[in-house]
């Protein structure tokens, strides 16, 4: 029997806290593990955008980790972790992920992430972007991580805000190797 996805999601201060949540709502209903990692701005938005707390937050997931704990066990490659995903993913953590500052337990997980060459997704969400967020999300996709702006697909006719979440999250779920993710596929004409 094949253990199930053990994921860490990682929410920064960016708009786009309903795709962290999501990641950890459909998460937990595919059957992965999730660890959490929410910056105190990530916490913020979160507040700001769903109404949500930390507790409310922290309670989606199967472990939670505060930022400054870089004592956790997701701050080690011998922790049995598939990837990671930052949603949403400030320009400020992009920052320190493309130059390797480990500054705070989300940012040195997703530099363990890279090191183990596991599979690392940034949520990047900021427009427009000046050469500098270029720049880092050329050095993270140089290292091998995955720069996943959070831009909605249209050929599948979402109804609402929420079909457009929805199908990012199943798109990033997939592209984690969550088996059982359903992200629209295009069809054709």
């Amino acid at each position: 029997m094949s253990q199930p996805p053990r994921l860490i999601i990682g929410i920064t201060g960016a708009s786009g806290a309903a795709y962290g949540v999501g990641l950890l709502k459909r998460a937990r209903e595919l059957g992965a593990y999730t660890h959490l990692v929410a910056t105190p701005a990530g916490v913020l938005n979160v507040h700001h955008e769903l109404g949500m707390d930390r507790a409310s937050l922290e309670a989606l997931a199967h472990e939670a980790h505060s930022p400054g704990d870089v004592g956790a066990s997701i701050a080690s490659g011998s922790c049995p972790v598939d990837g990671m995903v930052v949603a949403t993913c400030s320009m400020k953590t992009l920052a320190a992920v493309a130059h390797g500052l480990s500054d705070n337990l989300l940012t040195r997980a997703a530099d363990v992430t890279l090191k183990e060459r596991r599979r690392l997704v940034l949520m990047v969400r900021e427009t427009p972007f000046n050469l500098a967020h270029l720049r880092n999300m050329t050095a993270v996709t140089e290292m091998g991580g995955v720069i996943f702006p959070p831009l909605p697909a249209f050929y599948h006719r979402p109804q609402s805000v929420q079909d457009i979440i929805d199908d990012g999250v199943e798109r990033v779920l997939a592209l984690m190797g969550v088996g059982r993710a359903q992200p629209q596929a295009w069809r054709g004409l």
